[in-house]
């Protein structure tokens, strides 16, 4: 897919916060006095505090432009992490929307011989031969959200969980109508790319959550996870339909574009679901209009990636964990936003 991938949607100012809360397995939790000698299981499970400075690494960066909030997020997530650390010397490259270009920026980063690699490429496939190339010489590679199809071409993959935002979306959407008596209720879907496979990945779980409840979804159409996209494509989805009982909108940043159609077009008569947890979704929710909900995807996934490169690079593990070396995979969950949890939720919020 040679065209330019840019994306959406969720949480800016986590940078350590939210890397933190995911791998707080990063700091030792032995307990100070325990009852008995621990058995040797025990004792491999409890670790040391691998925030101390260690052996100084150089973490290469690579991800697309910052054109909306969300990967804007990504790129302020990583830097601040790095920025944390005293023996990481963290070397980005020129963020890009070109998948060539893309390809050239890792390319100089593998011949600059970087302890580690964190990459979010514009697109998983088209890049998976320049990481692939990284992994055969000795470059651990942290593939961040946008997943390479060859397990070769990476060390870990860490980001969240399409299916599952989709899942939650649908849960949400399916037992409010299911409450209000609703039998045939029209339901419709815009979503992100939809050649991408985390766009695929969040319509079937939607798919899946609203049939557990008799349901399906009346009209879906893909957008551009852009705020002129989301207009353009809501004010279609409005006019096509005069009565809408439910929306799920699959990323905050377009979601812009989706209510400024909906304002426009003084519509009402529906509630609808956003996706990545922006800060300006966050203060929708707390308004009270038709945007009811927001289920997450965090790109404090960026902090946790250049922390799991580091570890790797320097020959560390999670301390929490019994296992030596850090996992293969790491998803984070992805979790639903509404009026009664937001205030919890804000300050994680990035803006759109």
């Amino acid at each position: 897919m040679p065209k330019n991938v840019a994306r959406r949607g969720f949480l800016v100012a986590g940078a350590a916060a939210g890397a933190g809360a995911l791998l707080t397995a990063c700091t030792s939790n032995e307990p100070a006095q325990p009852a008995s000698a621990p058995s040797p299981q025990q004792t491999a499970a409890g670790g040391t505090d691998n925030d101390r400075p260690g052996t100084r690494v150089v973490i290469g960066f690579s991800a697309p432009a910052a054109d909306h909030g969300w990967i804007a997020a990504i790129a302020k997530n990583a830097q601040e992490q790095a920025a944390r650390y005293s023996d990481v010397e963290f070397k980005p490259v020129e963020p890009t929307n070109d998948i060539n270009q893309q390809i050239s920026a890792v390319e100089t980063l593998i011949q600059a011989k970087v302890a580690a690699l964190v990459i979010l490429p514009n697109d998983g496939e088209q890049l998976n031969q320049v990481a692939r190339r990284a992994t055969d010489a000795g470059i651990p590679v942290v593939n961040l959200d946008r997943v390479f199809p060859d397990k070769l071409s990476y060390r870990t993959w860490i980001g969240g969980d399409n299916y599952g935002m989709g899942v939650a979306a649908g849960h949400y959407i399916g037992r409010k109508l299911k409450d209000k008596g609703v039998a045939d209720p029209v339901i419709l879907e815009i979503q992100g790319i939809a050649t991408l496979p985390l766009t695929q990945d969040r319509s079937r779980g939607f798919a899946d959550a609203l049939k557990t409840y008799g349901y399906a979804v009346t009209a879906q159409q893909d957008a551009k996870f852009t705020v002129e996209s989301g207009t353009q494509v809501a004010s279609n989805l409005l006019q096509a339909h005069k009565k809408i009982d439910a929306i799920w909108n699959h990323d905050d940043d377009q979601g812009i574009g989706v209510l400024a159609a909906i304002k426009e077009a003084g519509r009402n008569e529906f509630f609808m679901v956003g996706g990545a947890g922006s800060a300006n979704a966050m203060r929708e929710i707390q308004a009270g209009g038709v945007l009811e909900a927001t289920v997450t995807y965090s790109p404090s996934m960026a902090a946790s990636a250049v922390k799991l490169a580091r570890l790797i690079a320097q020959g560390k593990g999670m301390s929490d964990l019994v296992e030596n070396e850090v996992p293969q995979s790491i998803t984070l969950a992805s979790e639903t936003v509404t009026k009664e949890n937001v205030d919890k939720y804000l300050p994680l919020g990035f803006e759109s």
